[in-house]
């Protein structure tokens, strides 16, 4: 792996624990994450074992408590494990930032304790889980649920769909949002724990992607589900509280996600601009592609240094609502302005499969759109700004 500034995030950022942590993620990525990518790419799924590692290795439950199975960490931790593994691959990436900043966080947050026993010790050793937020008519206004929760006999019963589900393919346990009171707005919106294999419960078709086409993205249906009162995730009626809260984490996740993806671009350009020839000159040696390549590179690290204030202030108990939107707005953005001039500088090689830029290119879409389009983050800032 290239040691390239493009590639390194800036050490005096990081704690001696966290460099050692970085460096174990580092190892895995490159030893066992880029070997299955293209195999990976090809089938459309994560390799289970792939998926057993990063239990085994603790990266699937990072910031919760020892005594409750995870590793204790931090969402700093979190953001260097998203990032590292997403310069390898952004599918398998986004399978832990998932399950870390999506599911996790908001069962260790507002779960009971009956709740952390019963799911956040299978999570952190083997089960992936999804968030399931979203619908077919119901995206950038995620409030706008038509999944409805109605009251029944020791607890509730699920009618509804999802759309746009991560990890949805492969997560035994959902954490699913359904509005219980339709009459009171976005205070009606509950959360709830749903475990694959309940009936009337089914995971549908699985999306055909342009990007992060391993990691899956599924639709789901709910019909006459009843999840037990014990299931219900926090107060009924502050699901959307729950909901907003999580988001706010997971963006500084797909912050991470994109620097990485930004970053093993640029690393793939780098290496590459030293060995090919034109003219008889590196390409690396043109001025012209000197200011570009600088350019990158000093945009990726401003996203980068962005994205590791969020997660600092996160980890210190700040609102991060303003700097997790900018962060993911931000580095987004670079991500694909750094990736698209990387395919530029690979020539019709970077337009080819046989070269691995075209692949971060698409990757990196993604990003503006998920966990709240740029627009969202956008408006997002707008408020915290001008309020």
């Amino acid at each position: 792996m290239s040691t390239d500034l493009a590639s390194r995030p800036p050490l005096t950022l990081l704690s001696e624990e966290e460099v050692m942590f970085r460096d174990a993620v580092t190892a895995l990525a490159d030893s066992e994450v880029r070997p299955r990518v293209h195999a990976m790419e090809q089938a459309g799924k994560i390799d289970p074992a792939l998926t057993r590692q990063f239990f085994e290795l603790g990266l699937m439950g990072i910031e919760v408590p020892e005594a409750l199975g995870g590793a204790g960490g931090t969402s700093m931790m979190v953001v260097l494990a998203v990032e590292e593994l997403s310069k390898a691959d952004a599918s398998a990436a986004i399978q832990v930032d998932v399950q870390n900043t999506l599911v996790n966080y908001p069962l260790h947050t507002y779960g009971t304790t009956d709740q952390h026993e019963r799911f956040l010790a299978r999570l952190t050793s083997g089960t992936v889980g999804a968030y399931a937020l979203s619908e077919p008519g119901s995206g950038s206004d995620a409030f706008g649920l038509a999944t409805r929760a109605t009251r029944a006999d020791g607890g509730w019963r699920l009618d509804g769909s999802k759309l746009w589900i991560t990890n949805g393919g492969e997560a035994e346990i959902f954490v699913v949002f359904a509005n219980a009171n339709p009459d009171a707005g976005y205070k009606g919106i509950t959360a709830f724990v749903v475990e694959k294999g309940t009936d009337g419960f089914a995971v549908g078709r699985k999306e055909d992607k342009l990007g992060i086409r391993a990691s899956s993205t599924t639709a789901l249906h709910f019909e006459n589900v009843f999840v037990p009162d014990a299931n219900v995730l926090g107060e009924v009626g502050r699901g959307y509280k729950i909901a907003i809260d999580t988001l706010n984490g997971g963006r500084v996740g797909i912050g991470a996600q994109m620097i990485g993806v930004a970053g093993g671009a640029l690393a793939a350009a780098t290496s590459y601009l030293k060995e090919r020839k034109q003219f008889g000159h590196a390409l690396a040696e043109f001025q012209g592609i000197q200011f570009q390549v600088a350019q990158a590179a000093t945009e990726l690290e401003a996203a980068r240094l962005m994205v590791y204030n969020a997660a600092r202030l996160k980890d210190a108990g700040q609102d991060i609502a303003r700097e997790g939107a900018m962060a993911k707005l931000f580095s987004s953005q670079v991500a694909e302005r750094v990736t698209s001039l990387c395919v530029e500088l690979f020539g019709g090689y970077g337009y080819t499969k046989e070269y691995p830029v075209e692949k971060y290119y698409r990757d990196a879409k993604i990003g503006t759109i998920y966990e709240g389009t740029s627009n969202m983050q956008l408006q997002t800032i707008a408020k915290a700004v001008l309020k």
